[in-house]
């Protein structure tokens, strides 16, 4: 009964290994077709956030607000100082050094600057990488869409439903062929794009390629004739995040009975094991907290960088029901999850741990980031997302790494990507009808 309970807890939490969250509230698509197709959304950002010392012990109230105040302030104060002066900043120059001038500039005591500075580290569950290797000059390039964040309670189910249903109805739609080459020449008279897969090849009028970014960094040799030097450098230039999640399942809410919690920071753990060279700080959010019918007693780690390749590396080939994994997992985390208010002993009943640094369809990562050091990133994306390869080649780019500014690494960002490649292509082929030649024939973003 035990392996039953806990294969069934699996499966709940499965749908959510992808986003969880719609980043802005405002002019958002995705925020649309979730109340069009009436999805269950919960803001966390509600109450009940705690956070724990490197010694363990929970950081007073007052004291955590007021590191999160300094936290969220010095964001808003880097997105605007990399927006007007970005191109006076030196490519090394992290977010990390941004936060240690600010933190000094304060009248904090020591204690409490330390504070802030461990709990700035934290950004690393938005990028999947380190606070120090975020770019400060492109921290620009990080800024979502205006608005609260929500996390989709009810998972995208619904959402992925809307946005595939004309496809699945219309489209011829191959499952399992890995894509070997893109053929794509410039266009003549008798010639279109053609791609092979491990099974046929086949011959496309327009060729639209989402494949993430990490996958493109690996395999531009499968691009025939090369893509252009430049584009090449751009996919080269864009980092790719290493963000993690762990879904951990008990068989309560112990840490919602007394004191609901929604989520927790553990800043610079001393208490918990790990390689001495790899930041150790995480953070979680509680399911508990969800509308009903959604809620369930599951916390959700996010790690990121080196400590989420460490614990991945170590659940590497190991089944999600094994003892092995669980005892990977439990050691990994317990330290953490038993601090939270009302532990009572509880074993966790289920684990479930993403690992997209080993899917190679998914690049070995998650998702775009700026990491110090990239010289021109704006520039790179521009690139990535012109059209000037579908004009001339049939061969358009879409997907987070190629959306707005506002929208980068975000769901909301694939999504205009998409929308912006259709804009081209209809423009395209509508120019055709008419005159090549003309300049209004193609819709630019």
């Amino acid at each position: 009964m035990y392996i039953l309970a806990r294969i069934s807890e699996v499966q709940s939490i499965e749908t959510n290994r992808g986003p969880n969250w719609i980043h802005g509230a405002g002019e958002n698509p995705i925020m649309n077709i979730a109340e069009a197709t009436e999805a269950a959304m919960f803001d966390p950002d509600e109450g009940g956030h705690i956070a724990f010392a490197p010694d363990g012990q929970r950081v007073p109230e007052d004291v955590n607000a007021q590191v999160q105040d300094f936290v969220w302030t010095t964001i808003s104060e880097a997105f605007k100082y990399s927006n007007e002066h970005g191109g006076k900043i030196t490519a090394e120059k992290s977010l990390l050094d941004f936060f240690r001038d600010r933190v000094q500039q304060t009248d904090f005591s020591d204690e409490v600057r330390r504070l802030c500075l461990d709990a700035c580290k934290l950004w690393g569950t938005y990028v999947g990488d380190q606070v120090d290797r975020q770019s400060l000059r492109f921290f620009r390039l990080e800024e979502c869409v205006d608005g609260s964040n929500f996390v989709v309670a009810s998972t995208y189910k619904r959402i992925l439903e809307h946005v595939s249903k004309t496809a699945l109805a219309k489209a011829e739609i191959r499952l399992n062929e890995p894509v070997k080459t893109i053929n794509a020449p410039n266009r003549t008279p008798t010639t279109k794009p053609t791609i092979t897969t491990t099974k046929a090849t086949y011959t496309f009028d327009e060729v639209v390629v989402t494949c993430p970014l990490g996958w493109l960094k690996q395999n531009t040799s499968a691009f025939n004739p090369p893509l252009p030097p430049r584009l090449q450098k751009a996919i080269t230039n864009i980092s790719y995040g290493r963000l993690e999640k762990v879904y951990i399942t008990f068989p309560h809410a112990f840490w919602h009975q007394t004191e609901p919690t929604i989520s927790a920071q553990f800043l610079e753990p001393q208490y918990a094991p790990h390689p001495k060279h790899i930041e150790w700080n995480q953070e979680c959010l509680s399911f508990a907290a969800l509308p009903s019918p959604h809620a369930h007693p599951t916390l959700l780690f996010y790690t990121y960088g080196e400590s989420g390749a460490h614990i991945i590396n170590s659940i590497q080939g190991l089944d999600p029901l094994s003892a092995e994994y669980k005892d990977v997992l439990t050691q990994a985390l317990h330290p953490f999850y038993s601090r939270l208010p009302g532990y009572d002993g509880s074993e966790p009943t289920a684990f479930l741990a993403t690992q997209w640094q080993k899917d190679e369809f998914a690049g070995n990562g998650s998702y775009c980031n700026f990491q110090a050091g990239v010289e021109e990133a704006d520039v790179d994306i521009e690139v990535l997302r012109g059209d000037g390869m579908g004009l001339e080649r049939g061969l358009w780019f879409a997907g987070e790494h190629t959306a707005p500014f506002v929208a980068l690494g975000t769901t909301t960002g694939a999504y205009w990507s998409g929308e912006r490649v259709a804009r081209g292509i209809c423009g395209g082929l509508e120019g055709e009808a008419r005159d090549d030649s003309s300049p209004s024939a193609v819709l630019r973003d």
